[in-house]
């Protein structure tokens, strides 16, 4: 018996590929089962998925006869269950090749102190470009399709410029969030810059990559001028983008929430990222005027960020359904698959253990791999902006879209195919990932890249960003060590 990637050969690969770019370019997968997390077509256990050009052109039981599919190149997907793409909701892609170099940070304080003061402080241009490649990279290969990296290192436009062309080149569906960087020198060029950005990248609204402005919730760790308000949000408006906000946690976020709602600075185009440890009286505001969130499960929880508890159920109790994210390569895992666990896990756990010995019993109800599924599809594709675009399996949208084997080792049999993607599967059984209609996985091998060219880059810039932080360190110890300089005549 042939193995399962067997079917998604280089030469079927080539066929698609020889009509790259042709809008009436038709592939057929056959025989999936098909979770489309569109609540109007839910899961087809045996149908068919056609795609034309960059878009998902229909679904059903079966389309091999439809006049629809004449000419498409058949891709054999029995024994697969074809998903939506992940959403990735927030992820600074910028520190990639600092990949768990910290794994055991014990606080948002020793994070900081590292990375954002350290190290950040010695990116060139092109360690942007190579970490925010290898965190695109990775997502595909784990099936994230949509991205929003919130590159809040933008020392320089050309830090900015590197980072979307890291982006542009690998093929993701990206958001842009830029932001300028916490401490050290830089041009100042920022939030200014992002009008150059806007008109130089972002000037068609048909097309993978689109921008947002960053911001963090208050100035408690960088000073006024990257907390959000009024100033940034009339920047965001003259430019027509949305705004994601970083580090929304505790009490001081809350009272910014509050003050944010009666300044009318909030609303659907604007994505909270954590939430946690939030007052209830922040919550309601944020539903009220249909602000979005992000939640970071394993960075709340690990890093432990104010409760360190992901506040799902604060959200789902006022009616907004998040979106997840990866956050912080340095310290957490890099996929979409662990999220949707550990918010499953500790969610239910939570539940679980509010009921305990309560005469009331009152306690959240538990959520199901169907709302994790449905965080890391359709709401986060809907909290970034981007909910009429991709998110679901749905005619008309465009065609990001994974194929999961669901007879390998790890994952046969077939039982239930959403506890499957959600309990069972991982990177390894992602035979193929289609961004825009793209191949961008196939055969279970990312596309594009030079692995070999990709690991020394890597090891280049990680290797430079470590010997320049600890010089820059040394450095600032020897001067503290001199103590202040004495004029000449003075006394002491």
């Amino acid at each position: 018996m042939n193995h399962p990637n067997d079917t998604f050969s280089t030469a079927l690969l080539e066929q698609i590929r020889r009509r790259s770019g042709d809008r009436e370019r038709r592939i057929l997968f056959r025989g999936a089962t098909i979770v489309s997390m569109d609540p109007s077509l839910g899961v087809l256990e045996h149908g068919d998925l056609l795609v034309e050009g960059t878009t998902i052109a229909a679904i059903g039981p079966d389309l091999s006869q439809s006049p629809s599919a004449d000419g498409a190149v058949v891709v054999d997907a029995t024994g697969t269950v074809l998903t939506p793409g992940f959403v990735d909701t927030h992820r600074h892609a910028w520190e990639a090749q600092l990949r768990r170099i910290m794994p055991d940070v014990d606080d948002l304080a020793g994070y900081v102190a590292a990375t954002l003061a350290g190290y950040a402080t010695v990116y060139r241009p092109q360690d942007m470009y190579t970490g925010t490649k290898l965190a695109a990279l990775t997502a595909i290969d784990g099936g994230i399709t949509t991205l929003l990296d919130f590159s809040h290192n933008s020392r320089t436009a050309e830090h900015s410029d590197a980072a979307i062309h890291a982006l542009t080149d690998t093929g993701i569906r990206g958001v842009h969030a830029s932001m300028g960087p916490h401490f050290g020198a830089w041009d100042q060029q920022w939030p200014g810059d992002l009008t150059r950005l806007r008109e130089r990248y972002f000037s068609s609204d048909d097309q993978l990559l689109t921008l947002r402005l960053a911001a963090l919730a208050t100035d408690e760790i960088a000073g006024p001028s990257l907390a959000y308000g009024p100033r940034l949000r009339r920047v965001a408006d003259a430019l027509g983008i949305g705004v994601a906000v970083d580090a929304v946690i505790g009490a001081s976020s809350s009272e910014a929430v509050l003050r944010w709602a009666r300044e009318g600075v909030l609303g659907a185009d604007v994505t909270l990222i954590h939430s946690t440890g939030l007052t209830g009286e922040a919550w309601r505001a944020m539903a009220d005027t249909g602000t979005t969130v992000a939640l970071a499960p394993t960075s709340d929880s690990q890093i432990g960020l104010d409760t360190a508890i992901p506040a799902v159920d604060e959200a789902l109790a006022v009616g907004i359904r998040p979106g997840l994210s990866v956050d912080v390569e340095v310290a957490l895992a890099s996929d979409m698959f662990t999220q949707m666990r550990a918010l499953h896990t500790i969610q239910r756990m939570r539940a679980v253990n509010g009921s305990y010995g309560s005469e009331s019993g009152e306690a959240a109800a538990r959520i199901g791999t169907r709302d994790v599924l449905d965080f890391a599809t359709l709401q986060g594709a809907r909290t970034i902006g981007l909910g009429d675009i991709t998110g679901s399996l749905t005619p008309g949208k465009k065609a990001d879209l994974l194929v999961i084997q669901a007879e390998d080792i790890n994952n046969m049999p077939l039982n239930d195919p959403i506890g499957t993607v959600v309990l069972g599967a991982d990177a390894r059984n992602i035979s193929a990932v289609l961004i825009d209609g793209e191949p961008r996985k196939w055969g279970g091998r990312v596309l594009g890249t030079d692995i070999g060219d990709l690991r020394g880059q890597v090891r280049a810039s990680r290797d430079h960003l470590v010997n320049a932080a600890t010089r820059s360190a040394n450095a600032e110890a020897s001067r503290f060590r001199q103590g202040p300089a004495v004029p000449p005549g003075s006394s002491m």
